[in-house]
């Protein structure tokens, strides 16, 4: 009668061999069958904390291994960061600076170019000495809590096909999100609350919404986009005076039973289902009013700077997601300089000291206050962009795009903070061994989540897919 479940019949046993009696009749008949339905449900949502996705559910009942986190945070750093101005100190460009620089092979990067030193000092943080500029004071703060991976690499200098490719293992449209994958393999912790969400300021990445799309998956594993201020889900409110949704959307339930069997879209349906559920319980979860002066201090919400202000309501709302079973979250960039991207071909200066006013202090204040929660050992925060920036420059202040080697950092979920993996070239030219590609990354964090990336398949188009493609590695060396 359910799928998974187990129902108690009570009625006269001669129908269940009657061929002409409908399910609706058969559920009628029953007498007490809706109470039992509806008493197994119970059990098993109280059984288990985890709806397993049908890739591992019916594949081996959980997780493929003992997971190190639950959920992950993506703190998404849009038009790349530069590497050799944040986690990546190079002495070298320091006694190079203004040189004349000429051997560069990259489309974008060619012309009169001089090698360009760091305007940030490095200096070396925590009791691991992990070097952070001072582009990052309260990040630098958590230092010994965070994993450096410096030998970073993408494939083109192009920031539609690197966003795209940092989020969904590929350089083109079309493909689910690493949120979507985590989804499905992992199912949601709550049934009242998406399992994917993204903390949206409205500005749409380069390769749109593709980046957070579930691709060819089921449409309910894809991304549920709230805003930074006012109501956080369009139309999820119903129009005054419209009464009776339940009974609204049981009729459709009926309605698109045998279609839905048919065509595939009960997707649809079960989207329908949640965002009637999330009416009460999302305003619940994004309402910071219950949080202390203190919490929201420490996450930047009482400053005079609304960039800064709203990415720290955003991170907040991201640990209170997470807290209340979401199982991936990501937090894009506010509006800013350069439209709110790290984008800095001019005037780098300015700009990266902007991103960085608004990001810096609620990133790490998102990860004291998961720590003092105990909820950092079980949530992995990654924080990356789709690629670096050239050590070198047309100008004076100014850096173009750079794919061969950049920087990343992942905390808390099972990682080694106070590390530092692989590197660049003396002036952070290219990555060298060991190169970390986002196919390992994403195995990687697959791995922390209890998932073997080789095993994480949909099948379509007469194959099975997976995030990772034929590639990946886990990069044990980062983990505690």
């Amino acid at each position: 009668m359910m799928e998974g479940k187990t129902a108690v019949w009570l009625g006269d046993a001669s129908m269940l061999q009657d061929p002409r009696i409908s399910r609706r009749a058969l559920l009628k008949a029953s007498a007490l069958g809706f109470g039992s339905l509806a008493l197994t449900g119970i059990i098993a949502s109280q059984s288990t904390a985890l709806t397993p996705g049908p890739s591992l559910g019916a594949r081996g009942g959980g997780t493929h291994h003992r997971a190190r986190a639950k959920n992950v945070i993506f703190c998404f750093m849009d038009g790349g960061v530069s590497h050799v101005d944040s986690f990546d100190p190079k002495p070298e460009l320091d006694r190079r600076d203004n040189q004349l620089y000429a051997d560069s092979q990259n489309p974008t990067a060619r012309g009169n170019r001089r090698w360009l030193r760091s305007p940030w000092a490095f200096r070396q943080r925590g009791r691991s000495g992990l070097p952070i500029s001072d582009l990052f004071p309260h990040i630098a703060t958590c230092a010994d809590d965070i994993a450096v991976i410096r030998s970073m690499k993408a494939d083109l200098p192009l920031h539609s096909t690197g966003v795209l490719f940092l989020h969904t293992g590929v350089n083109n449209a079309g493909r689910p999100s690493l949120g979507s994958w985590c989804s499905y393999g992992l199912g949601t912790e709550n049934r009242n609350l998406p399992s994917f969400v993204v903390l949206s300021f409205g500005v749409v990445p380069c390769g749109g919404l593709e980046n957070f799309s579930s691709g060819f998956l089921p449409a309910n594993h894809a991304a549920t986009l709230f805003h930074a201020e006012g109501v956080p889900i369009d139309n999820i409110r119903p129009p005054a005076g419209v009464r009776g949704q339940g009974e609204m959307l049981e009729l459709l339930r009926e309605q698109n039973a045998e279609f839905a069997r048919a065509t595939g879209v009960e997707s649809r349906i079960r989207n329908y289902e949640l965002a009637y559920r999330m009416q009460s319980l999302v305003p619940d979860v994004l309402d910071l009013s219950r949080e202390s002066q203190a919490t929201q201090r420490l996450y930047g919400i009482d400053s005079n700077i609304p960039s800064k202000r709203l990415y720290g309501i955003q991170c907040l709302r991201a640990r209170r997601l997470v807290e209340s079973g979401v199982r991936f979250v990501e937090i894009t960039c506010p509006p800013g300089a350069s439209n709110g991207t790290w984008d800095q071909h001019g005037d780098l200066k300015r700009g990266h000291e902007k991103n960085a006013m608004d990001t810096d202090q609620a990133i790490a204040g998102l990860i004291k206050d998961l720590k003092s929660r105990g909820l950092l050992d079980e949530t992995l925060i990654v924080w990356a962009g789709e690629f670096g920036r050239t050590p070198h420059s047309a100008g004076r202040d100014g850096r173009d795009h750079h794919p061969e080697g950049f920087s990343i950092w992942l905390a808390g979920g099972g990682v080694k903070g106070g590390t530092v993996y692989g590197a660049t070239d003396d002036f952070g030219m290219h990555a060298t061994d060991p190169v970390v590609t986002m196919h390992d990354l994403h195995a990687s964090i697959l791995h922390l989540l209890g998932v073997d990336h080789e095993r994480l398949t949909f099948r379509f188009g007469g194959r099975d897919f997976r995030l990772t493609d034929v590639h990946g590695r886990v990069v044990d060396e980062i983990l505690a």
